[in-house]
C-alpha cells in the first residue's frame, strides 16, 4: 500500500497497472470477470476525480493553466469511455446476417 505521506511514483503505477492487466489475464476471457473488473475500474474512475481530484484542483489561474498545459502536453484527460449497448447488438446482428447468406 502506498503511504499517504510519499508522493505516487510511476514505479507505484507501473506495479498497479501489472496488477490490473494479471487480474485481466486470471479471467481467462470470461466475459462476466472481464466486466465486473472493467466496472471496478470505471467506479475507481469516479471515486478518485469526485473525491480526491476535484479536491485538489488548482485555486488560481495560473496554476490551472499550467495544469491545462500539462494535460494537453502528457495525454489528455483520462477517461474511460463505455461501449454502447446499440453498437454490440449492431455486431451481433451482422454476425447473425453472414451466418444467414
Amino acid at each position: 500500500m502506498i503511504s499517504s505521506s510519499s508522493p505516487l511514483t510511476t514505479t507505484d503505477l507501473n506495479a498497479l497497472a501489472e496488477r490490473v492487466r494479471m487480474a485481466a489475464e486470471r479471467a481467462n476471457g470470461n466475459v462476466h470477470d472481464l466486466l465486473a473488473l472493467l466496472r471496478l475500474l470505471e467506479q475507481l474512475h469516479r471515486e478518485i476525480c469526485d473525491n480526491q481530484f476535484q479536491a485538489a484542483l488548482p485555486t488560481n489561474r495560473q496554476a490551472l493553466y499550467k495544469l491545462l498545459r500539462d494535460i494537453e502536453t502528457n495525454g489528455g484527460w483520462p477517461y474511460i469511455p463505455r461501449k454502447r449497448l446499440e453498437s454490440f447488438l449492431g455486431a451481433i446482428q451482422e454476425e447473425s446476417d453472414s451466418r444467414e447468406c
